[in-house]
């Protein structure tokens, strides 16, 4: 893939979370957005970080001492983590979401 469809992938699925997070309460889980790089404080304390990885073209996620490295798969329309069994970003990031901060289908 070349860099500006990666950039433009990249943009959609920060304004996706960006967009989400509007919703909100901070109390639950704050979001901090600073160039290529989301910062998600949760209630419990844990730190979850979404960027981008633009010499490997992927999203890379970590929280709660694990990490993900998401790249786009045109096939199915979704930024796919293959060495961690074909994890999704969003159902990832949804799913920590729900076990640090309460949040039940935040995206």
């Amino acid at each position: 893939m070349d860099e500006s469809r990666y950039l433009d992938l990249a943009k959609q699925a920060f304004e996706r979370v960006l967009r989400a997070f509007d919703a909100v309460d901070p109390e639950a889980c704050d979001l901090d957005a600073g160039g290529d790089v989301l910062t998600f404080t949760c209630r419990d304390r844990v730190k979850i970080v979404l960027n981008t990885q633009r010499p490997a073209r992927e999203l890379w996620l970590a929280g709660a001492a694990r990490a993900w490295h998401f790249g786009w798969q045109e096939a199915r329309g979704a930024w796919i983590d293959e060495k961690r069994g074909g994890a999704e970003l969003f159902a990832t990031l949804n799913a920590l979401l729900a076990e640090h901060a309460g949040l039940e289908g935040a995206l």
